[in-house]
C-alpha cells in the first residue's frame, strides 16, 4: 500500500502487475473502498497485459476522511453547490495525484458508479492524462437515471444507516446491499461479497458521514454532457439492463454524450460487476487498451 497526496488529502493506492503492463486506473464508487475491485479481478486484468492500480477515494478506506466538513443532503447540495465539502473535480484531482505518484504521464481510466463520474471528470479536466475512458454503471448527470425504486432506496438507506460492530456484521450487510442492487441474471458470489465487506470494515470500520459527503459532491457537480462532447479519446460505456440504481438510460446518455463511445449493455446485469461477466469485460478492456 502506497500513498499519494493532493494538497492535504492523502490517497491510498495499490499496484498490481509489472511496469511493462498497459497502465489502468480503477476508480471506486460511493461508500466503497478500493477492495470493491477484488484482488482476483485485478490479477485477471494483469493477465491481459495490464498494470492495474486501485485506490481509495477521499472519505473512504485508508485515504483522508474529511471529518468535520459539512455533509449536506444531496438535494441541498444540488440546489446550493457551495454547501458541498468538495466536488467531483476535487476527486478527479485526487486520481491525477495517484498518476503523478506513479510517474504515469497518462493511463486508461475506468470507474464504476460514482467512480465512473470521477473518471468522466478526469477525462474532462485532464484529457492529456487519459488514454481511454471506461464508464461503468454510471451517468453524465445526477438528473439522468438516478432514481431507484422507492422500496430499494428505503431498504438501502436503512442498511447504510445501521451501525456496524464487527467485520462479520459488515460482511452480512454487504451481501444484503448486493442483493438489493445486484444482477438478477447472474448468481451472487456471496463469499466474494462477504470478503469485500469484511475487508472494508477491517481497513476502516466506520465513518457514517463519509458517504454522505461523497453523495453531496456528486449532487453539486452538475451535468457533464456538454464537457464530455469535447472529448476525443477512445471511450467505452458498460451498463446493465437490470440496474436499479443507475437506470439503463443513464448509460445510454453517457455514451451519447461522448463522441465515438462504444456502448455495451449486458442483459441481466445490475449495479455490480458479476463474476460471470469478468471475462467479457476484461476482453473489452484488453481491446480498448491495446
Amino acid at each position: 500500500m502506497t500513498v499519494a497526496h493532493n494538497g492535504d488529502v492523502a490517497i491510498a493506492y495499490e499496484v498490481f502487475g509489472p511496469p511493462e503492463g498497459r497502465p489502468l486506473l480503477l476508480v471506486s464508487a460511493t461508500d466503497a473502498q478500493m477492495v470493491m475491485y477484488p484482488r482476483e479481478l485485478c490479477e485477471a486484468l494483469v493477465g491481459a497485459g495490464i498494470q492495474v492500480v486501485r485506490f481509495d477515494n477521499r472519505d473512504s478506506g485508508l485515504s483522508t476522511h474529511l471529518e468535520g466538513r459539512p455533509a449536506p443532503a444531496p438535494f441541498v447540495a444540488a440546489l446550493r453547490p457551495s454547501t458541498a465539502p468538495y466536488l467531483l473535480t476535487d476527486m478527479a484531482a485526487d486520481a491525477v495525484a495517484v498518476l503523478d505518484a506513479l510517474g504515469w504521464e497518462s493511463a486508461h481510466v475506468v470507474g464504476s458508479s460514482m467512480g465512473g463520474m470521477i473518471a468522466q471528470a478526469v477525462a474532462v479536466a485532464y484529457p492529456a492524462r487519459v488514454r481511454s475512458l471506461t464508464s461503468i454503471s454510471s451517468t453524465p448527470s445526477i438528473r439522468i437515471g438516478t432514481r431507484p425504486p422507492l422500496k430499494v432506496l428505503r431498504a438501502m438507506s436503512k442498511l447504510l444507516a445501521k451501525p456496524l460492530h464487527s467485520a462479520e456484521e459488515a460482511a452480512e450487510r454487504e451481501v444484503a446491499i448486493y442483493r438489493l442492487m445486484g444482477s438478477p441474471g447472474y448468481p451472487l458470489d456471496e463469499a466474494m461479497v462477504r470478503e469485500i465487506g469484511r475487508e472494508s470494515y477491517e481497513r476502516h470500520s466506520t465513518d457514517p458521514l463519509s458517504g454522505r459527503r461523497q453523495r453531496a459532491a456528486v449532487a453539486a457537480s452538475g451535468d457533464r454532457r456538454k464537457a464530455l462532447a469535447a472529448l476525443r479519446m477512445p471511450a467505452l460505456v458498460i451498463h446493465g439492463d437490470e440496474d436499479v440504481m443507475m437506470r439503463p438510460k443513464a448509460g445510454r446518455a453517457t455514451a451519447a454524450a461522448i463522441p465515438g463511445a462504444r456502448l455495451v449493455t449486458y442483459p441481466g446485469m445490475g449495479h455490480d460487476l458479476p463474476r460471470a461477466l469478468w471475462p467479457a469485460v476484461i476482453e473489452e478492456l484488453r481491446v480498448l487498451t491495446a
